[in-house]
C-alpha cells in the first residue's frame, strides 16, 4: 500500500485541480489520461506525452522539443510533479524548453550560464507577487524577521507565493529545515491578489513565459532565495516569532539587488 501524499500544505493550492483527478500515486498512464482531456503542445508544435526513460542518446530537452516526449519515471514523485507543472504552467514550460534548445545551438550539448539558470528555475523556482513594493524590498534585503514577523499581517493579505519548480513540490511532501526556492519577484496591481487560484495560475504562467522567452533571468544569481518554511501557514512552527531567529535557515544576504 502506497501512502497518500500530504497535500494540505497551502503551496500545493495551484495544483489542486489536477491533484483531485489523480490517484494517490499515479502512473505514467494516469498522467497521460489527463493529457487526453486537455492536450498540451510544446513551442515546436509537438503534442506532449509522458514516456518512460529512453536509451537512445537524445538529450532530455531535445527529445521534448523534437518529439514532445517528456521522460517520466513511473512511481516517482519528482517526475510526477514535473508532469503536473506541464499541465498547470504550460506556457512557461514551453518557454523553458525552447530557451534550452536555443542555448544548445549550434554546439548541441554544451551547458552554460543560461541553461543553468533555466534548470534552477525549472527545478526550484517560485514566484512572489505583491502590490506593496516595500514588502518585496524586505525580501530583496533578506530582512526575514521584519517581513514575516513585523509585517506578517501584510504578508498574509498583500503577498502571494506561487511554487513552480517540480523538485520543490516533491520536497514539500516532507518539508525540512532550510528548504529554499529560487524566486522571481513581481510587483502587481491589487487585482492580482483577488484572483482565484486558477486565474492566478494562468496570469503567472503568461507573465513568466513572456519574461523567460524574452531572455530575462539568465543567471542563477538572478533569482531571490526564499526560505519556504518562513511563509505564514506553511508550518505551524513559524507562528512563534523566535522561529525566525534561526540564521542558518533565514540567512542574512551577502548582497542586495536581486533581479525582480
Amino acid at each position: 500500500m502506497r501512502p497518500a501524499p500530504a497535500y494540505a500544505n497551502p503551496l500545493f493550492a495551484l495544483l489542486r485541480h489536477w491533484l483531485d483527478q489523480l490517484p494517490a500515486w499515479p502512473s505514467t498512464e494516469a498522467l497521460n489520461c489527463l493529457l487526453e482531456q486537455r492536450p498540451v503542445f510544446n513551442a515546436s508544435g509537438q503534442r506532449i506525452c509522458f514516456v518512460p526513460p529512453q536509451a537512445d542518446g537524445l538529450t532530455y530537452e531535445w527529445r521534448i522539443w523534437a518529439h514532445g516526449q517528456v521522460e517520466t519515471r513511473p512511481d516517482n514523485w519528482h517526475d510526477f510533479f514535473n508532469a503536473l507543472v506541464w499541465q498547470s504552467f504550460t506556457e512557461t514550460k514551453r518557454a523553458i524548453i525552447a530557451s534550452h534548445v536555443q542555448a544548445m545551438m549550434p554546439s548541441g550539448e554544451a551547458r552554460g550560464r543560461v541553461r543553468d539558470a533555466l534548470t534552477h528555475f525549472d527545478e526550484c523556482g517560485s514566484v512572489v507577487l505583491s502590490s506593496q513594493p516595500d514588502l518585496l524590498d524586505l525580501m530583496r534585503n533578506f530582512a526575514w524577521k521584519d517581513l514575516f514577523v513585523e509585517r506578517r499581517a501584510a504578508v498574509i493579505s498583500e503577498m502571494r507565493f506561487v511554487v513552480f519548480g517540480h523538485a520543490t513540490y516533491e520536497q514539500l511532501l516532507k518539508p525540512f529545515r532550510g528548504l529554499t526556492a529560487k524566486a522571481i519577484l513581481y510587483e502587481v496591481a491589487p487585482e492580482w491578489l483577488a484572483m482565484s487560484s486558477d486565474q492566478l495560475r494562468i496570469a503567472v504562467d503568461r507573465r513568466l513565459a513572456t519574461d523567460l522567452a524574452g531572455g530575462q533571468y539568465q543567471r542563477p544569481r538572478d533569482f531571490q532565495p526564499l526560505p519556504l518554511l518562513g511563509i505564514p501557514g506553511v508550518t505551524p512552527d513559524n507562528e512563534c516569532p523566535a522561529y525566525y531567529d534561526d540564521t542558518w535557515q533565514f540567512r542574512p544576504g551577502r548582497r542586495s539587488g536581486y533581479a525582480a
